[in-house]
């Protein structure tokens, strides 16, 4: 072989040994990833909005049943979604950080996602009961006493900005956690809602703002259940991540020296950012001839983790005389 430097689209300088490569790559590896939830520095920021939605939430309950405010009455059952959405995001955290042992081989990341799912599916059916009440109410409007919905949804986006505050430092790369901000984030448009209804009761007596206001949270709540059941199901169903090209990934496989084709390429997410790449990659077969495969090797993944951010990859090098042995390529 001419060359005995395989480079990859520009990778330069020295790379991980194969050995180095492979070692986090074991059962045992995944415990230490740097990926994914970040479980002590985000549990505390969680408990503390969990605190704050739940003592709040109880207030606006009996505030809702004395002042016959929908509105109030959807909010908390929203800030009751979000107090089971932190609650959940909380175990998630736990049961993610747990070491993969057993057939768990990569141990229970993916219960974030899981978590994630159940959020959209939370926002989903509780936007449903909230908007059959509210179109019900704007048929037939009942009394709605429009000073005490002002002060308790002006309490209520003091306390959902303090919660939002608090999530928003946590790491929000987490499909978990974006799930519990994206709750508290509608909450807090919702009471924002609730105010400017219950100022026009104030000033008109015209009690349908209160469903409308109902709505308008009812459409926040659909378009965050969108974004996290869209989200979470491309991870479940195995698709590749949406800032990974696979032309671009194919592309700058086969840049690489002794490389002669590329097949069953496969990307997909353990959990939030933790994509995995497994690829067939047919070369020269002098590599395997002069030992030179565990140096390829080495480029193939630097290849990766420098252009892509993928740590953990399967590769599978073949000599081009495999291919007449190999059914089923991809």
């Amino acid at each position: 072989m001419t060359d005995p430097t395989p480079l990859c689209g520009g990778d330069t300088g020295v790379q991980p040994t194969a050995r180095q490569e492979h070692e986090g790559h074991e059962h045992g590896g995944h415990a230490g990833h740097s990926h994914g939830v970040s479980v002590n520095a985000d549990r505390r920021y969680l408990v503390g909005a969990l605190s704050l939605l739940a003592l709040f939430m109880v207030g606006e309950i009996i505030v809702a049943f004395m002042s016959g405010s929908l509105a109030l009455l959807s909010d908390a059952g929203h800030m009751l979604s979000d107090v089971g959405a932190i609650a959940a995001a909380l175990w998630a955290m736990h049961l993610a950080a747990q070491p993969a042992r057993g057939r768990w081989t990569y141990g229970w990341k993916r219960a974030e996602i899981l978590s994630a799912a159940g959020n959209g599916v939370t926002l989903l059916v509780v936007s449903g009961i909230i908007a059959f009440e509210a179109i019900r109410r704007l048929i037939h409007p009942p009394e709605v006493e429009g000073g005490a919905v002002v002060v308790v949804a002006l309490v209520g986006v003091v306390v959902n900005i303090a919660a939002a505050w608090l999530l928003a430092r946590a790491n929000r790369s987490s499909l978990n956690v974006e799930g519990a901000y994206q709750h508290i984030l509608t909450d807090l448009y919702g009471f924002i809602g609730t105010v400017v209804a219950g100022v026009v009761i104030l000033l008109t007596g015209w009690t349908r703002a209160d469903p409308i206001a109902s709505l308008v949270v009812v459409a926040l709540m659909l378009y965050a259940a969108w974004g996290l059941l869209r989200d979470s199901g491309r991870i479940l169903l195995e698709g590749a991540p949406r800032n990974v090209d696979l032309d671009d990934l194919r592309a700058h496989l086969l840049e690489t020296q002794h490389v002669r084709d590329v097949h069953d390429l496969h990307v997909w997410t353990v959990t939030s950012d933790l994509p995995a790449v497994s690829v067939h990659v047919v070369v020269e077969d002098e590599c395997f001839a002069d030992g030179h495969a565990p140096q390829l090797l080495d480029h193939l993944q630097a290849c990766l983790h420098g252009h892509f951010d993928v740590e953990h990859s399967t590769f599978q090098l073949e000599p081009a005389s495999h291919s007449a042995h190999e059914p089923g390529t991809h």
